[in-house]
């Protein structure tokens, strides 16, 4: 083999080497590029926004003491929480147009703070809900404690999920609690636990101001959820929600039928009253079978579709 062939080879290996070389280092580069391309940056990373505490807020007329660092960082949690969860909180806010106007007036007539209101978001978020424990209805009430505050529970029917009824059997809780404990804050919190719950706490701590009891750990957390609520949907266009009476959610319009015999077949004596079983359902959802048994001497008020 002559020279110049040895020096073509050795040239032509050199520029082959060279190419490998260069297309590596291209290639690592690209797939560095596109990595970066796929991590998020401080530049392009969603913004996230804190809402502001109140400077001052109170409930039921008793002032929250938001100068002591453990209250103000209880209530921002849950502020926190529901704040950054704006479809749950516009659509209380709808349904608030439907039942807070009933809810309101029937607090008023039982001599209940009107932020109790509130209470009723943080229990059943203003529906007929069940817990897994089996708490039913607006106010969450239990099937053994129901009875004990004027609620009628049985296979055929539950007041619970009747919002003004339970509401008045809320009211009838609260006012013995506020009698028991003597503020309306520490009255809110045995709805969640119980007044024997709170009373023993409260005993043992030998105190009944709520911002100094150590209750468990849902309780604890429990008026700062209401508080949460109140100052959400108190302040809802101030917060960013665009919620008002044109797009929210209409109370019902119906009619009351004074009903005191058996209906034996729901459906047909809807069809018979100008309605539906559907809609009467919807209306009356406190009827739990397809009949209603009405026993000797007793009536209930069924709502039907205003003609």
């Amino acid at each position: 083999m002559t020279a110049t062939n040895k020096s073509i080879i050795y040239f032509s290996l050199g520029l082959i080497t060279g190419i490998f070389v260069i297309s590596q280092l291209a290639f690592r580069e690209n797939n560095k590029k596109e990595k970066d391309k796929k991590q998020p940056t401080t530049q392009n990373a969603p913004q996230i926004f804190l809402p502001q505490l109140p400077a001052e807020i109170s409930f039921a007329g008793e002032k929250v003491p938001l100068d002591r660092w453990e209250v103000r960082e209880a209530f921002d949690r849950e502020l926190l929480y529901n704040y950054n969860s704006p479809g749950h909180i516009s659509y209380l806010l709808k349904l608030s147009k439907r039942f807070f106007p009933a809810i309101e007036q029937r607090l008023k007539e039982n001599g209940v703070p009107d932020d109790f209101k509130y209470l009723c978001v943080a229990e059943g978020n203003l529906q007929n809900l069940s817990s897994k424990v089996g708490a039913t209805g607006f106010w969450q009430f239990m099937s053994y404690t129901g009875p004990g505050y004027n609620l009628e529970i049985n296979d055929n029917v539950d007041e619970r999920f009747d919002v003004m009824k339970s509401t008045d059997a809320a009211c009838k809780y609260l006012k013995q609690a506020y009698a028991k404990f003597g503020n309306w804050t520490v009255a809110a919190a045995s709805y969640n636990c119980g007044m024997g719950r709170v009373n023993d706490l409260s005993t043992f701590q030998q105190t009944k101001y709520y911002y100094d009891l150590q209750l468990p750990e849902e309780t604890n957390k429990y008026i700062f959820r209401i508080l949460t609520f109140k100052y959400l949907m108190g302040n809802s266009k101030e917060m960013g929600y665009m919620v008002d009476d044109e797009n929210g959610y209409k109370p019902f319009e119906a009619r009351s039928v004074t009903v005191s015999s058996s209906i034996p077949n729901l459906a047909q004596w809807a069809l018979q009253n100008g309605t539906n079983y559907k809609m009467l359902k919807i209306l009356n959802p406190w009827m739990r079978d397809r009949s209603l048994k009405v026993n000797p001497g007793k009536s209930y008020e069924v709502r039907l579709p205003r003609k």
